[in-house]
């Protein structure tokens, strides 16, 4: 995996637990898995206005918070972008559509 991923995960796992005074990694951690998931949301949301709406600068930003917000996500459910890059590989050379129509659920 890319090195600043790598590190990103690094600096994520490592204020899991810190002090939410003084990290906001660690006060997203505090508030729990439904305000994290807030922050996609939100994060989505502004990356689809910046791709609608805005340059390729503001999208390039909009899409680096919301990776970043995602992989706190991850890391609340003890996963890492190394289980999404997994998943994909295991749908590699399944059409979409029968990828979709796979799914349980």
């Amino acid at each position: 995996m890319d090195p600043r991923i790598e590190r990103l995960e690094a600096v994520i796992r490592a204020r899991k637990g810190g002090d939410p005074a003084s990290s906001y990694v660690a006060s997203l951690f505090a508030k729990g898995t439904a305000k994290i998931a807030q922050k996609v949301g939100e994060e989505a949301t502004e990356t689809i206005i910046a791709a609608l709406k805005e340059g390729p600068e503001k999208l390039t930003s909009e899409a680096a918070d919301l990776l970043f917000h995602l992989t706190i996500l991850l890391a609340d459910a003890e996963l890492g972008l190394d289980d999404v890059l997994r998943e994909l590989e295991r749908r590699e050379g399944v059409s979409g559509i029968e990828e979709k129509a796979g799914r349980k659920g």
